[in-house]
Order: structure tokens, then sequence, then C-alpha cells
């Protein structure tokens, strides 16, 4: 759920990264920081242990606008990829405005995605949410390698609702600023309707 911050005037958003393990799903967020002006992104925070790690940072894009005179500032977030952290990733997904699923697009890893977008629906019904009512995109990670499965077959696999779909290659960079300005413009317009209710 969003908060607002009346004294610095801004709408605050959550926006989580989820996807099975060693997707691309930090590689989108390291890219996205490396690529934002520092003046308006927050400090990258790590929460890393022995084994998992979660990224966090917070920015302000200024192409967007405001609502109502508010500026909109958005959260990202990492959830870890493996499935034993089932509890930082319920915990990560507590309120989220919108979420984007990175699929890893290797042929071998398909399997890995259902039970990942499986469990993401799990998560939020816990928390009284449904993938299908939030602001949700689905980016087609590493496309560039060799053994991938065609975006028509991953649609079958994922995507059944025909919600907003990239093709990305995180590590250059191909798609993740297209993925980022989807699902966030997805978030604002869910909240100018709330606005309007």
């Amino acid at each position: 759920m969003s908060f607002i911050n009346y004294s610095s005037r801004e709408i605050n958003c959550k926006i989580v990264y989820y996807g099975p393990g060693l997707c691309g799903k930090t590689t989108n967020l390291n890219y996205v920081y490396q690529k934002t002006n520092p003046d308006n992104r927050g400090k990258m925070i790590s929460l890393a242990t022995e084994t998992e790690r979660t990224l966090f940072f917070d920015f302000l894009p200024l192409a967007l606008g405001s609502i109502r005179g508010f500026k909109v500032r958005f959260h990202l977030y990492t959830v870890p990829g493996q499935v034993f952290y089932d509890a930082s990733r319920k915990l990560i997904l507590r309120g989220a405005d919108g979420v984007v699923f990175v699929a890893d697009s290797q042929v071998d890893r398909l399997e890995a995605n259902v039970e990942s977008l499986e469990n993401l629906r799990q998560n939020l019904a816990e928390h009284g949410s449904d993938l299908d009512k939030i602001p949700f995109n689905i980016q087609y990670n590493k496309r560039d390698l060799p053994d991938i499965a065609s975006v028509e077959e991953m649609n079958g696999l994922l995507n059944p609702r025909g919600v907003p779909v990239v093709e990305a290659c995180a590590h250059t960079g191909e798609g993740v600023f297209d993925t980022l300005k989807d699902i966030a413009k997805q978030v604002i317009m869910e909240l100018k309707k709330k606005e309007n209710t």
C-alpha cells in the first residue's frame, strides 16, 4: 500500500521484483540504480546473509509528474529467489503496489518460473492481495542466450491473462527501463483510480 508523506509532499509506492533464483532480479535493480541520476535516488541497501541477498532503493522519476501536487517516489525491492527463503519473500511482498515477475527465458528454467509464479500468487493471497487485481507485468529475461523458449510458449505457461510483457537482457540493460516504466505507469494509474473513487 502506498503511503503519503505530507511533509515532503510525496506519495511512496513499493514495487517488488519477484522470480526464481538467478533469473535477473538483482541485475535489473543494479542497472536501474547505476543509470538513475544520483540526485533522484536513495542509497542502495543490500540485506545479505550467507546465501541470500535482498536489494532495496528508492528513486524519484521526474518525468512521471505528480498527483494533486504530490511527487511519486518509487521504492524498488528484490526478493531472494530460493524457495527456502519464503518467509523473506512474504515479508517483502507486504504492501506491494506493483509486482514485476522476472522470468528466466532458458528452456531448462521454465518449470522454476511456473513454480515461482505460483508461489507469488500464494504469498500475495496470504496478505489478502490478488495478483489479478494489482499492477503486474512480466519480464522475459535472458533473451540473448541460445537455448530459450519462444515468447508464445512462455505466455502459454506464465501469462494466460495477457498482462504486459517485456523481452529483456538485464545485464546489457535491454528492456530494463521498459519494464520499470510499464509497472510505474500501472501503479500511477491505479493511484489515480483510487483518488477518483
